[in-house]
C-alpha cells in the first residue's frame, strides 16, 4: 500500500494542537499543494485567506458555534469561492460578461473544496493535523464580513492546522462504512428500511438523539438559511 493511501486511511480530524508553530516553509508547501488541485477549466475559482490576526481568529471561533480551538490553531486557512476575479478580469479586458450566477458559485465551491482537501493531504504528509470547520457555512454574511470578502467572494470552508497533541494522536478514528454500503455500480440503490436503520446504528447507537443533535439542530437550520441566502443572492444577480 502506498504511503499516501496509508495516510488517507489514518487521517482524522485534530482539534487540539501543540504550541509548535507551522513553519513558513511548511505553510508555503501546504498552499502550493492546495493550488495544484484539479480545477474546472483551469480557472481556479477560489482564493485562500491566511488568517493571522488574533482578533479575526477569535471572531471566527465565536461565529463558528463558539469553538475556541479555532483561535488557538497555529495555522488557519479560509477557503473562499471566488467568481469575482474572472468577472472583473473579463470586464477589464473589454469583454461583456454576464453577472455570476448560481451555477458559477456551485462550480467555484467544487474548486474550492478540492483545493482545501489538497491542503489537508499535504499537511498530513508533513505530520501536521487538520480539521475542517463546517460551521463556516453558517451566518454567511458575518463570515464574509470578518474575512473582508467583497461581492462574489464567499468563504465556504475554514481549515485549521497544527501538530496534534499526544491525546489527539491516541484518539481512535471514527469508523467509516464499508464500501458495499456506499458504493454502487451503474445506479443508486435504496436499502430496505430495516437494513438502513441497522447501517445508521453502526455509527450512532441512539439515532433519535443524533437526529435532534445534528439534523434538527439550530446550527443545521442556520446553515440551511445561510445557503439559501447565498443561492438567492446569486440567482437575483445573475
Amino acid at each position: 500500500m502506498s504511503g499516501v493511501i496509508e495516510q488517507l486511511r489514518a487521517r482524522k480530524s485534530v482539534r487540539a494542537f501543540t504550541d509548535e508553530p507551522v513553519s513558513a516553509e511548511e505553510e508555503r508547501s501546504i498552499l502550493e499543494a492546495a493550488c495544484q488541485a484539479p480545477t474546472a477549466g483551469n480557472q481556479q475559482l477560489y482564493s485562500i485567506i491566511v488568517v493571522r490576526d488574533a482578533a479575526k481568529k477569535a471572531a471566527l471561533a465565536k461565529s463558528c458555534d463558539h469553538q475556541p480551538f479555532i483561535a488557538k490553531a497555529p495555522l488557519v486557512l479560509a477557503f473562499c469561492a471566488d467568481v469575482r476575479r474572472w468577472y472583473r478580469g473579463f470586464t477589464a479586458a473589454g469583454c461583456a460578461p454576464r453577472e455570476p450566477g448560481v451555477g458559477d458559485f456551485l462550480l467555484a465551491m467544487e474548486d474550492t473544496m478540492i483545493c482545501a482537501q489538497n491542503a489537508v493531504v499535504a499537511a498530513e504528509s508533513l505530520g501536521i493535523g487538520s480539521c475542517y470547520i463546517g460551521d463556516i457555512l453558517e451566518k454567511c454574511e458575518e463570515q464574509a464580513r470578518i474575512l473582508g470578502c467583497p461581492r462574489w467572494v464567499l468563504p465556504v470552508s475554514v481549515v485549521v492546522f497544527g501538530r496534534p497533541t499526544e491525546a489527539q494522536m491516541r484518539r481512535k478514528k471514527p469508523m467509516r462504512w464499508a464500501l458495499e454500503q456506499v458504493v454502487f455500480v451503474d445506479a443508486y440503490e435504496d436499502v430496505a428500511d430495516e437494513g438502513l436503520v441497522a447501517q445508521l446504528a453502526e455509527k450512532q447507537a441512539d439515532i433519535s438523539a443524533f437526529c435532534e443533535r445534528k439534523w434538527n439542530s439550530g446550527f443545521s437550520r442556520e446553515m440551511t438559511r445561510s445557503a439559501a441566502r447565498i443561492l438567492e443572492q446569486f440567482s437575483r444577480e445573475a
